[in-house]
């Protein structure tokens, strides 16, 4: 049986927003409106791997200002931290030096947080994205959900930011389980509707049903919910043969999904900053926010494996 996992995970307490300078519009209004849903604390973060270079006026040796870094960086800030305070909420701002995915992480360690917020970049001319460095690295390692909003995710203002419907992808992997059992949990705090999608590639079909028919794979998901909850939220199950990740954008939109939940494993197997891989591909389309658990969670909230599982593994439903 899968760990009791925290329950400032679907009502945070505390969330963190790391943020760039500029700071990313879309992806702070998401955070604020989830600060103030949940009447939680909001914690501006940024790390800068860039230093203020100052000149000694007496010996004009050069040096690294560590104090005007900071200072000049929260100002950037404080005009985010003035406009959650209007909004009434608690507010704190954080900066450090350092690589960002290293500080993100150290900090989310050093405090209890629930919540890790960011936004991603527009794909480059070379299909580049933020996925494979500070994202990428946060999603795969940190030890709370992370709820990423990506550049096509239509801004929610015009919703009030509801969460009326989640999308979660799933398989009958026992890894599962901890995913669904954390969306199953965000849609009975938010009201919402639940959909758990499982896909089947196509090479795979004969192998994975037995027999069995797609109705009776999805009547066995319901399973991966927890039963104090089932009669709770509406819970609808969709299996289908074909890619994942194009199932999943297009369940997203068919389903009018507001937030997608996947579990995120594997990193070298998917090739995380390519155009081919199943979290960049997600990420970089998605039309509504990504929350993820961390290879690291779905560890420590799931069941225990007896033997290592193989890193170039397919799951479906852990990304």
């Amino acid at each position: 049986m899968a760990a009791v996992m925290k329950p400032g995970w679907s009502r945070p307490s505390t969330i963190l927003f790391a943020s760039e300078i500029p700071a990313n519009e879309k992806a702070f209004e998401f955070a604020l409106a989830q600060a103030v849903e949940s009447h939680a604390d909001l914690i501006l973060f940024h790390a800068y791997d860039t230093l203020v270079v100052s000149a000694s006026e007496t010996s004009g040796i050069r040096y690294y200002d560590y104090a005007a870094a900071a200072r000049a960086e929260k100002q950037h800030l404080e005009p985010l931290a003035q406009r959650v305070r209007e909004a009434g909420g608690q507010c704190e701002v954080v900066v450090r030096p350092g690589l960002p995915a290293d500080q993100i992480l150290a900090y989310a360690r050093e405090r209890e947080i629930d919540r890790i917020v960011m936004g991603t970049h527009s794909p480059g001319p070379i299909g580049k994205l933020l996925v494979g460095s500070v994202a990428e690295a946060v999603l795969r390692s940190a030890r709370t959900p992370v709820y990423i909003i990506g550049p096509e995710v239509v801004n929610g203002a015009y919703r009030n930011f509801a969460t009326r419907t989640i999308l979660c992808a799933v398989s009958l992997q026992e890894s599962s389980g901890v995913v669904a059992s954390f969306a199953a949990e965000l849609a009975a705090q938010h009201g919402a509707r639940l959909v758990l999608q499982h896909v089947i590639r196509p090479q795979d079909r004969a192998e994975f049903l037995a027999g069995r028919s797609l109705d009776d794979v999805e009547s066995e998901l319901f399973a991966l919910v927890p039963s104090k909850l089932e009669e709770r939220i509406e819970i609808q199950t969709i299996v289908v043969p074909g890619d994942p990740t194009e199932e999943l954008l297009y369940q997203s939109r068919a389903q009018q999904a507001d937030l997608i939940v996947l579990g995120a494993q594997g990193a070298s197997a998917f090739a995380a900053i390519t155009r081919h891989g199943v979290v960049y591909k997600t990420l970089a389309h998605a039309h509504c926010p990504v929350i993820t658990l961390s290879p690291v969670v779905l560890a420590e909230y799931g069941p225990k494996a007896n033997k290592p599982r193989p890193s170039e593994a397919y799951m479906a439903g852990v990304i």
